[in-house]
């Protein structure tokens, strides 16, 4: 396996922890939450988020120089997803989670 640098190990356990995050909180929270946590522009936004979070970590993990552009991305979506987990309130393990993820992207990105 080739070398992974300490910013590119942090990323990556970011990008995972944050899919994890995303994903277990549309459907264990939000989905029995209902109303405006499973209104459409949000919860599509999540499973974006995890996605995005879960590719960026992939494209990390197998070596591919095409993580910086999928980093930026996430960092976009994941600034995004924080944004609005906040607004709808009762979900700041998400909130945390994608702006610790948002940042870390940025560095790889860089």
């Amino acid at each position: 396996m080739h070398h992974l640098s300490k910013d590119m190990q942090a990323c990556i356990y970011e990008c995972l922890r944050c899919y994890q995050t995303c994903i277990g909180m549309a459907s264990q929270h939000c989905l029995e939450q209902g109303g405006k946590h499973v209104e459409p522009e949000h919860f599509r936004l999540m499973l974006a988020c995890a996605e995005i979070c879960r590719t960026s970590a992939h494209f990390m993990l197998i070596g591919t120089p095409h993580h910086k552009h999928t980093c930026r991305e996430c960092a976009e979506i994941c600034s995004e997803c924080a944004d609005s987990c906040e607004r709808i309130g009762d979900m700041q393990a998400c909130v945390d989670q994608c702006r610790r993820c948002a940042e870390q992207c940025r560095v790889m990105a860089a």
